[in-house]
């Protein structure tokens, strides 16, 4: 332990949801029910905006800004990649698709390095009430990296004083499933 109090969620770290923005995360090929989901939340509890974020695991943070943008390179240092814009275009415009039409007030941020730490920077940098995530998806691959690198979401549980809200994304459907002692 390195001695030093950190500061525990309590009274006098509630960030009211009125008034103030929600944090979304989101991957690449999300469900649609995940935003929408979100801009529900930012609707029952009076939430302004809504920032959606996309966080690049491949990219490190370089700089944060008190916005909550970053400025990130590609964890190759050899490698002059630029392709992460496509990606954020593509992400932004599923977005806006999404939300056509919702009157929901929203904005995108593209972030990189661990997922737990650039969604708290960003949290913090907007005055979030929330974080809404979207729970692991399925598959071996998903597994290995949630071995690994732990659940983001209890991650962020864990390591900032905001509410998560975790949306499940792939569920099991337990009428059709044996049970045997």
């Amino acid at each position: 332990m390195s001695g030093v109090d950190v500061p525990q969620p309590g009274p006098s770290r509630i960030t009211d949801f009125a008034g103030h923005p929600l944090v979304v995360a989101i991957a690449p090929n999300h469900p649609a029910h995940l935003v929408l989901t979100a801009v529900s939340l930012a609707r029952a509890v009076g939430a302004q905006t809504l920032y959606v974020a996309h966080v690049d695991p491949q990219r490190y943070t370089l700089e944060e800004f008190p916005d909550g943008t970053v400025r990130h390179a590609d964890i190759r240092p050899d490698v002059a990649d630029d392709t992460w814009k496509d990606r954020a275009r593509a992400l932004e415009d599923e977005v806006g698709r999404t939300l056509e039409g919702s009157g929901q007030d929203w904005t995108f941020r593209y972030l990189a390095g661990r997922p737990d730490r650039a969604l708290t920077h960003l949290a913090r940098a907007v005055d979030a009430a929330a974080i809404v995530i979207g729970s692991r998806r399925g598959g071996a691959g998903a597994r290995a990296r949630e071995f690994l690198d732990g659940s983001i979401a209890a991650n962020l549980v864990h390591h900032q004083h905001r509410p998560v809200l975790v949306v499940p994304t792939r569920v099991v459907d337990w009428k059709d499933q044996v049970w045997t002692r």
